[in-house]
């Protein structure tokens, strides 16, 4: 499925930005979306990928996972109440604390096959998986986990990290916002409309990797404009000192990767994509792919300069260059100008390197006490309102007095 994006937007020059009202982005289409989904680019890339495993998901599984509450099934050795006592977030109590009439329930027995193929999967990879979707994982869920991490064990750790998730509820819900229509003419329009009605629902994998431990010291982003490699960046928006002594060595082996495997076979000509080059720092490995979108993070960049960088015109990479015929070899490496993309890194005096206030993902998260308000319904929700508008009521009492009292 090949769909290049029209770059005609994208060749403002650098310091030409005062007039633009919007980012210059190009269209961003469904197809570019779909292009960056794990089940369509994994098949292709699966050699250079850490070892990962897809299972198809059925509707009734993206019914539960859409569900409001949290209910997971039973485990083996599970008590019949098996809910967590302090919090409720996971019982089927009643608002009225009555246990529930149907204590037993297992949401899993409408996807009893794909529940078996997960735990299946979890052995086959050693017992220890990240999930994903299609495009996202649940990082913002890792608060929810016993773990603390991406890392699970069982098919519940999963389903909570991923029922718990506002990026896979993004994955559900929202794929597709702001994406343009193709250009097309109007037969073609309405072949594709045609097709899209009577095509299926959008494929949703769930994505099992083998858990392996990550340096994020050496995780990378890399942005990619007209098929150029023009900017790559730290993942990590920490201070590593030792990788500014291995720039070059890791911004040319990022760049013979994506020359040797990415370049001229992603079906994009826009896009970033993800890596990990683990010690000695000679391998690159591929982790993920994202759209030439605002949706995407762009780190340490911003948009604005990704989009009006100056790109080499009518660069090849220099293993493309040979010898020119009558010339000596010497004189032709004087005559090219080596391209190299931007390379940046979090220094020490940056002031990301010391956002240690606000944790990663920190707004994605609530509070244990309005979790288990919300859980047991309106009448339980309406009763931690009354209690923290009390609470407030009693602290500007206690400031009155305060100042009163000076």
């Amino acid at each position: 499925m090949s769909s290049s994006q029209d770059t005609s937007d994208l060749q403002t020059p650098a310091g030409q930005t005062a007039g633009l009202t919007r980012l210059p982005f190009p269209p961003v289409t469904k197809n570019h979306i779909l292009n960056c989904s794990y089940h369509n680019w994994h098949p292709k890339y699966r050699g250079i990928t850490p070892k990962a495993r897809l299972v198809p998901l059925p509707a009734t599984f993206l019914t539960y996972l859409r569900e409001d509450g949290i209910i997971l099934p039973p485990e083996n050795g599970d008590q019949p109440a098996w809910s967590d006592a302090d919090s409720g977030i996971f019982s089927g109590d009643d608002a009225e604390g009555g246990e529930d009439e149907n204590e037993d329930y297992d949401p899993s027995a409408n996807w009893r096959e794909t529940h078996e193929t997960i735990e299946r999967v979890i052995e086959e990879l050693g017992g220890k998986v990240a999930p994903k979707l299609n495009w996202s994982a649940p990082k913002d869920a890792t608060w929810i986990n016993a773990t603390n991490s991406m890392e699970c064990r069982t098919p519940n750790d999963i389903y909570l990290m991923l029922k718990s998730s506002d990026f896979v509820t993004h994955d559900l819900q929202h794929a597709f916002d702001d994406t343009a229509e193709e250009e097309a003419s109007k037969e073609d329009k309405d072949a594709s409309a045609a097709a899209a009605a009577a095509a299926p629902p959008v494929p949703y994998h769930l994505v099992l990797r083998k858990w392996i431990t990550l340096n994020p010291s050496v995780e990378f982003r890399c942005f990619v404009r007209n098929r150029k490699l023009i900017a790559l960046c730290q993942r990590d928006l920490n201070h590593f000192d030792f990788l500014f002594n291995m720039q070059d060595k890791l911004r040319q082996t990022i760049q013979e990767f994506f020359d040797a495997k990415i370049r001229d076979t992603f079906p994009d000509a826009n896009f970033t994509f993800d890596v990990y080059v683990p010690p000695p720092h000679d391998r690159v490995w591929l982790i993920d792919f994202n759209p030439w979108a605002m949706r995407t993070d762009p780190l340490i960049f911003s948009w604005m300069e990704l989009l009006t960088l100056p790109e080499p015109v009518g660069w090849e990479s220099a293993e493309e260059h040979g010898p020119v015929d009558g010339e000596d070899d010497d004189d032709e490496d004087e005559e090219i100008d080596i391209w190299r993309p931007e390379f940046r890194l979090v220094r020490r005096d940056d002031p990301e390197a010391y956002g240690f206030t606000t944790p990663q993902y920190s707004a994605h998260k609530l509070p244990k006490d309005v979790v288990d308000a919300g859980s047991g319904g309106a009448g339980n929700l309406k009763e931690f309102a009354m209690q923290w508008k009390e609470a407030q009521r009693l602290a500007e009492q206690q400031k009155g007095g305060d100042s009163e009292d000076d």
